[in-house]
């Protein structure tokens, strides 16, 4: 019955630290969600002309260079092309 029970318990303890992973994987990806939620936000806001930071040039750079070849490579007679500029939603 010792090693049964040794064995419930080690069997508990490892479905603990499991969901103890899967919550952290859960809140990085939602920390990495956030924070290219204040990416876009930035973004918007350099475009607009209401933040003017030099260190964000590259990236701004970077980021509109990827949307002129996000449009160049979408054929303009899709309908079902993606027009968001929000990334595809992580499998669950």
């Amino acid at each position: 019955m010792k090693l049964l029970d040794k064995a419930k318990a080690a069997a508990e303890q490892a479905a603990v630290k499991a969901k103890e992973g899967v919550e952290e994987v859960q809140t990085k990806r939602e920390l990495h969600a956030t924070f290219g939620e204040l990416g876009e936000k930035a973004f918007e806001l350099v475009e607009s002309g209401e933040l003017e930071r030099a260190e964000f040039a590259t990236l701004v750079q970077k980021i509109r260079d990827l949307k002129a070849k996000l449009a160049e490579e979408t054929p303009a007679s899709d309908p079902g092309a993606e027009t968001s500029s929000q990334p595809p939603a992580m499998p669950t």
